[in-house]
C-alpha cells in the first residue's frame, strides 16, 4: 500500500465506522491501531510510532482546562433540576404575555440567560419543553412555532458561554477559553436577535399564530410582578457575573469560574430549598458520565492523530484545503459548508475531536485568526443540534412534548431556525470584527508556536521528511532517540 493512499483511506473508514453506529471512541482507537499495524507492516512506518502513546494520554488527564467541562455539567445539572428555568419562564412570561408573540420572546430571553448559566442544550430544551410548551399550544400558538422557538432558544447553550463546546473547541485550536467566550459573547447575542425579528414578523404576518396571553392568565401585574422579576432575576444574573465577569476580566481562570459557578448553583438550589442528596446524586452521576465520555473520545482522538501524523494526513489535508479557490475565503466556506453535511450523521463532540485537528494547521497557514475561526464553527455546529437523522434538540423535545403534537411538526419548526443559523455563519464569515472585536488583544495561540517550529524544520537539513513525527525510516539511531522530545514535537504540531 502507497503511503499517499494511507491519509484517505483511513479517513473514509473512520467515517464508515462512524456512519454505521460503531461507538465514536472506540471507532478512533481501532482505525488509528489498524492503519499503524498496516502501516508498520508495510514497512511504512516503525514501531516506535506507538511509543508516543502514553504520554499522549497522560497529556490528557493533566489537562487544566478540560476540568471546566465536568464544572460547567455540574453547575447546568444542579441549576436544571432547582428550578430556576421554572421561575424565569414563569415570570418573564408574566411580564411578556401582554404582547403578541410574549411568551415566546420569554422563552427565546430565558434561553439565552439558560444558556449564560446552565450551558448544556439538554437542560434548556428540556426544561422550557416541560413548562412553556403546554402553555403555549394552551394559548392557541401554532405547533411549529412553539416547538421550533423552544429547540432553538436551547441551543443557545451552543454559543453562549459558558458553552461546553467553546472550551472543546479551544482545547483542540490551542487557544485560550476565555478569548473564545469572548469572541463568541456578541454572535450569540445577535442570534438571539435574530430569533426575536423572525417571532415579530410571524406576529405582524400572521398574528393568530403567536396571540398575546388572554387577561385571565396575566396573575402578576403592578408592583407585585416588578417584585418577583427582581428577585428572579437577580440571582441568575450575580451568577452569571459569578462565572463569566471573573473570566473576562482576568480574575479568575474558565476552570476557577467553572468551579465558583458550581458552588454558586448549590447556594441558589439552598435558597430555593431544592437541594437534597437525591438531587446531587443525579448531578454527579451525569457528570461522570459526560466527563468520562470526552475522555475517551480524546484518547481515541489522539491514537487516530499520532497514525494520521504519521501517514503525512496533515499534510493531505492541508493540501486539499489550501487548493481551494478563494484563498481564506474559499477555505471557510468550504470548511463550513463540510460541517454542516456532517452534522447531518455528527455531533459537534465527533467533529471537534476528528475534524477540527486537521483544520487548525490549514486556518494558521492561511493566516486565519483561530478565535473567529473556532466562534464560526460553534454556530455551524448548531445545526447538528436542530436538523434530522440526529438532531438532539429535537430528540429532547419530542421526549417532553404531549402526544398531540407531531414529530413532523417539531422538524419543520426547526427549518426556519436552521436557516437564521447558517445566515449567521456567512455573517461572520463576512464581518470577522463581531468576533475579534471583541478580544483585548491579538490572539497569540499554541498553533503559532507550532508553526514557528514548523518553519524552523524546514530550513533544517530534515526538511524532507515526515513533520507528523520525527522517526526518520532509514536512521536506527533516531529511531531510537529522545521519545519526550519526539514527544513534545507532537503536541506542538497538533496544537495540544
Amino acid at each position: 500500500m502507497s503511503l499517499d493512499l494511507m491519509a484517505p483511506i483511513m479517513f473514509v473508514s473512520l467515517i464508515f465506522f462512524l456512519l454505521i453506529g460503531y461507538p465514536v471512541a472506540f471507532a478512533l482507537s481501532a482505525v488509528g491501531l489498524l492503519f499503524s499495524w498496516i502501516g508498520i507492516h508495510f514497512d511504512l512506518l516503525r514501531p516506535e510510532l506507538l511509543q508516543a502513546l502514553p504520554n499522549q494520554v497522560y497529556d490528557i488527564m493533566r489537562n487544566d482546562t478540560l476540568l471546566a467541562i465536568p464544572f460547567f455539567t455540574f453547575m447546568g445539572l444542579i441549576l436544571e433540576r432547582s428550578g430556576l428555568a421554572e421561575d424565569m419562564l414563569d415570570t418573564i412570561g408574566q411580564l411578556f404575555g401582554t404582547m403578541r408573540g410574549g411568551i415566546a420572546y420569554a422563552v427565546i430571553f430565558v434561553g439565552a440567560l439558560l444558556a449564560a448559566t446552565t450551558g448544556v442544550v439538554a437542560a434548556s430544551v428540556i426544561s422550557m419543553g416541560l413548562i412553556s410548551l403546554p402553555i403555549m399550544l394552551r394559548y392557541g400558538y401554532d405547533t411549529r412555532i412553539a416547538t421550533g422557538v423552544i429547540a432553538a432558544s436551547g441551543t443557545l447553550a451552543q454559543i453562549i458561554p459558558p458553552s461546553l463546546v467553546l472550551i472543546v473547541l479551544a482545547d483542540q485550536l490551542g487557544t485560550s477559553v476565555g478569548d473564545m467566550y469572548a469572541g463568541a459573547m456578541l454572535p450569540g447575542l445577535l442570534l438571539c436577535a435574530f430569533y426575536a425579528v423572525f417571532i415579530f414578523m410571524v406576529s405582524m404576518v400572521k398574528p393568530q399564530w403567536v396571540p398575546a396571553l388572554p387577561p385571565e392568565a396575566r396573575t402578576l401585574r403592578g408592583a407585585a410582578l416588578g417584585k418577583r422579576v427582581v428577585l428572579v432575576m437577580i440571582p441568575p444574573l450575580l451568577l452569571i457575573f459569578l462565572v463569566l465577569g471573573t473570566i473576562f476580566l482576568g480574575i479568575a481562570t474558565p476552570t476557577e469560574g467553572g468551579a465558583m459557578g458550581a458552588v454558586g448553583a448549590i447556594i441558589l438550589a439552598m435558597m430555593n430549598r431544592r437541594l437534597d442528596m437525591s438531587l446531587l446524586k443525579q448531578a454527579m452521576d451525569s457528570t461522570v458520565k459526560l466527563s468520562t465520555f470526552v475522555v475517551f473520545i480524546l484518547i481515541g482522538a489522539r491514537v487516530f492523530r499520532i497514525a494520521f501524523l504519521g501517514v503525512d494526513g496533515d499534510k493531505w489535508v492541508e493540501h486539499l484545503l489550501t487548493s481551494l479557490p478563494g484563498g481564506a475565503t474559499g477555505f471557510l466556506i468550504a470548511v463550513n459548508i463540510m460541517v454542516f453535511f456532517l452534522a447531518f450523521f455528527l455531533d459537534f463532540f465527533e467533529i471537534a475531536f476528528i475534524l477540527v485537528p486537521l483544520l487548525a494547521p490549514v486556518a494558521q497557514s492561511l493566516d486565519i485568526n483561530l478565535v473567529w475561526f473556532g466562534v464560526i464553527l460553534a454556530v455551524n455546529m448548531q445545526t447538528s443540534f436542530m436538523h434530522p437523522p440526529f438532531g438532539f434538540a429535537l430528540f429532547y423535545l419530542r421526549s417532553v412534548a404531549p402526544k398531540e403534537v407531531k414529530s413532523t411538526q417539531i422538524y419543520w419548526g426547526a427549518v426556519p431556525y436552521v436557516v437564521m443559523q447558517l445566515i449567521m455563519v456567512g455573517t461572520l464569515i463576512a464581518f470577522p470584527g463581531l468576533v475579534t472585536g471583541s478580544l483585548h488583544a491579538e490572539v497569540k495561540t499554541n498553533a503559532d508556536d507550532a508553526a514557528s517550529i514548523m518553519q524552523q524544520m524546514e530550513a533544517a537539513p530534515s526538511s524532507d521528511l515526515p513533520q507528523g513525527i520525527e522517526i526518520p525510516a532509514g536512521d536506527a539511531s533516531a529511531a531510537d532517540g529522545d521519545s519526550q522530545q519526539s514527544d513534545a514535537l507532537l503536541k506542538e504540531l497538533t496544537g495540544q
